[in-house]
């Protein structure tokens, strides 16, 4: 087999990062495969020009980063059918120069192993609050992991043997792998060693928010797809967003209404004030221990707190998605068809 690693870039108006993306890799793959969700920027262009295999993605079916990185594998397996590994990564990073040789010696030694990644960092976590929001996200533990992010290497086979990416979700798509790829008996692990830096180029709440939505989908689609088997951590984050996102503020909009007439249930809403003040502290010890500074940890704290309704909210759209396409599977078809229904609602 060749072991030399193929490399999977997916983008979208990426501008300059892509640019710095693909020098990260230049000369350095057996081949490179770059595709497009609909760039408007010359993105494609500039990827043949630099060298890239090029694939543009039909703009008339939903564009997702599962479906970009499953084209890319495909390209990929067409151009070098007995490629052992795969390097995956966003059009938004740069490798890091030593990371291509040290995944293939990890994979090359640890064959339970079906991915492995490593740390990776902020380009400039100090150009807004979000970027450094982003720079805490990244940081994990070393060693086993349940799942990565979008930035990894993997053996080849295994994914192939598992069904590469689930096309059907919007995010969450690589936890979700990750977790059939266990299943089937591999281990994914997360070295000690830099993997790439990664632009976020958040400067916006906005941004952030839809963000939010997308993990909230995430955890939804994953316990639809897989129950209990997605995992404790899945379904105790989407009980958390319920009752942090949902449950509490309605109970405290209450207390609050209700002490117009009866002063006495404004303690209602001060206890629950209380409970939101607790975990902020819980967070901020975690995050502590992990090595943040406190103002970082703070930080990190109030936005996660902040994340749980946008993530209620894309919880929502996932099960109304569902809920909504049951609807169209039982309505009875008539000559024009059944009505078809959008799925995947957008912020």
């Amino acid at each position: 087999m060749l072991r030399n690693p193929g490399i999977v870039i997916i983008g979208r108006n990426e501008g300059e990062r892509l640019r710095r993306c693909i020098r990260s890799v230049a000369g350095r793959a057996a081949v490179a495969v770059y595709v497009d969700s609909g760039s408007t920027d010359g993105s494609a262009r500039l990827a043949r020009s630099m060298g890239c295999d090029v694939v543009e993605l039909d703009p008339a079916i939903q564009f997702t980063a599962a479906r970009g990185r499953n084209a890319g594998l495909a390209r990929l397996r067409e151009l070098h059918p007995g490629l052992e590994f795969v390097q995956f990564i966003d059009g938004d990073c740069e490798l890091h120069p030593d990371w291509l040789d040290r995944a293939e010696r990890e994979l090359s030694v640890r064959h339970d192993a079906a991915i492995v990644c490593g740390l990776l960092r902020e380009r400039s976590p100090d150009a807004s609050i979000y970027n450094r929001l982003c720079e805490l996200e990244w940081k994990g533990s070393v060693g086993e992991i349940d799942w990565c992010g979008g930035i990894f290497m993997a053996r080849a086979d295994a994914i192939r043997a598992d069904g590469a990416f689930n096309a059907s979700l919007i995010g969450g798509e690589e936890p979700e792998l990750c977790l059939r790829l266990r299943r089937a008996g591999w281990r994914i692990v997360r070295v000690d060693a830099p993997m790439a830096v990664h632009d976020a180029a958040m400067t916006g709440f906005g941004q952030w928010l839809a963000r939010a939505v997308r993990a909230g989908r995430a955890y939804a689609a994953s316990t639809s797809l897989h129950g209990n088997a997605a995992g404790r951590g899945w379904s105790r984050q989407i009980a958390s967003n319920i009752v942090w996102g949902l449950a509490l503020p309605l109970m405290a909009g209450i207390s609050l209404a209700a002490s117009l007439l009866l002063p006495a249930a404004a303690l209602g809403a001060a206890v629950i004030a209380a409970g939101y003040a607790a975990l902020f502290a819980r967070i901020c010890r975690y995050r502590i221990r992990l090595g943040d500074r406190s103002a970082h940890a703070a930080l990190y704290a109030l936005f996660c707190i902040i994340s749980k309704l946008p993530q209620c909210w894309g919880m929502w759209l996932h099960w109304n998605d569902q809920r909504r396409a049951r609807g169209a599977e039982e309505m009875p078809a008539t000559g024009a068809g059944r009505v078809p229904v959008e799925t995947g609602s957008r912020l």
